[in-house]
């Protein structure tokens, strides 16, 4: 190869190198300007609430459903929607013409009854002494032993004759107040203290008594005290207790909010579309008479509380740092060159420590968690206080 060849070449293997050099150099730089920034939150002290979630409806304390006992036609409705009704109030009546007619029938029978009942009873009397005089005459042998047998026979049908006479009465007179009874029936009345919520009956509506007898009347017993039935999700009915206090909102109220407490929770589970939940009652106060049965709700039921306690972000619990950041290529120009490997993205989270930021560095402190809301979770710990920034996550520079 001439010598002016190799020149150039030599000098283009220089020039070469040089580029190398320098883009090594920048990238070098570019790596050690490149530094870690940390999100993070302060520890605070403060109180904590648990609750869960679960929606229902608003129903009454007692409701009752009335229907008629008796077949027929109605004759009159007496109390219409919103009325308030007392016990043993008519609310309806029922065309009782027949009835009486029915009472009357059974009252004649009773009196023929005791009639006969009499008679018998005469007769018995009248028996016994035929009995005695032909007992006396056949002791002193003037009376034939036949006349004595049929006088003792004549005697015991007439104390049997009696003794039907008083079961006839005794027929008579369950017969008379099953007919009153009837009679009192046909006033359909209420069982409780309440309000009228519903009504179907209507005047001249014909009523039949069977085993699906319609509902003319829905009572309610008492709308200032109501209760609040809520469907709680299986995951949650654990935390759920009998006396938890809770808060509900209803969408005729916005912005809104009534006080219950638990008062009873039901074992039977409910089950839609493969979800089970479980139903939870809740004791209101309505002297306001705001909330109405039927309304949907949205409960709130607080299931634990904390009181001044520390209190760091959930998120403070899931972050570690990356394991292998020390992991790098080889040292010097091909150090530079080759691609780092890549760092371990594993969090090694075990929820009994977390990581503060002291002196721009991380430090792990361990702790022991306590309930958590969902955003924060109450934690003890001796090297941990109010104010320090514990670490929530991390990024570069540029990010």
């Amino acid at each position: 190869m001439p010598r002016r060849r190799r020149g150039l070449f030599w000098l283009w293997m220089l020039l070469a190198l040089g580029a190398l050099a320098g883009g090594g150099w920048l990238l070098w730089g570019s790596r050690t300007e490149t530094a870690v920034r940390y999100d993070t939150a302060a520890v605070v002290r403060g109180d904590l609430s648990v609750t869960v979630i679960a929606t229902g409806t608003v129903q009454p304390t007692t409701q009752v459903e009335i229907s008629s006992e008796l077949s027929g036609t109605l004759a009159g409705v007496e109390v219409d929607f919103n009325d308030l009704v007392t016990e043993g109030q008519v609310l309806a009546r029922l065309d009782d013409t027949k009835l009486k007619v029915e009472v009357v029938t059974a009252e004649a029978q009773l009196v023929s009854a005791l009639a006969k009942r009499a008679s018998a009873e005469a007769t018995v009397t009248e028996t016994a002494d035929a009995l005695a005089s032909a007992s006396a005459l056949d002791e002193r042998g003037l009376n034939a032993r036949a006349v004595v047998v049929a006088s003792r026979a004549a005697h015991d049908r007439a104390l049997a004759a009696v003794e039907m006479a008083k079961a006839d009465v005794t027929l008579a007179e369950a017969n008379l107040e099953t007919k009153r009874v009837d009679l009192d029936k046909a006033a359909i009345r209420s069982p409780i203290n309440g309000i009228v919520l519903g009504r179907t009956a209507e005047k001249g509506q014909i009523v039949a008594a069977t085993l699906n007898a319609p509902v003319l009347f829905t009572l309610a017993e008492d709308l200032t005290r109501m209760d609040l039935q809520v469907s709680v999700d299986e995951a949650d009915i654990g935390r759920v207790k009998v006396g938890q206090e809770a808060t509900f909102t209803v969408d005729a109220y916005p912005g809104r909010s009534f006080d219950a407490t638990i008062t009873q929770l039901r074992y039977a589970p409910d089950a839609v579309a493969d979800v089970v939940t479980y139903t939870a009652v809740l004791s209101v106060e309505n002297e306001d008479m705001l909330l109405r049965p039927g309304m949907t709700a949205t409960a709130t039921i607080t299931v634990a509380k904390e009181a001044d306690e520390l209190l760091v972000p959930v998120a403070a619990l899931r972050y570690a740092p990356p394991a292998g950041a020390e992991s790098r290529g080889g040292g010097g120009l091909i150090g530079l060159i080759m691609p780092s490997r890549p760092r371990d993205s594993g969090t090694r989270v075990d929820g009994s420590g977390v990581w503060v930021l002291r002196g721009g560095q991380p430090v792990r402190v361990a702790i022991t968690s306590g309930a958590s809301d969902g955003t924060n979770i109450v934690v003890r710990s001796e090297d941990l206080v109010e104010g320090d920034e514990v670490i929530l996550s991390q990024r570069g520079a540029g990010g």
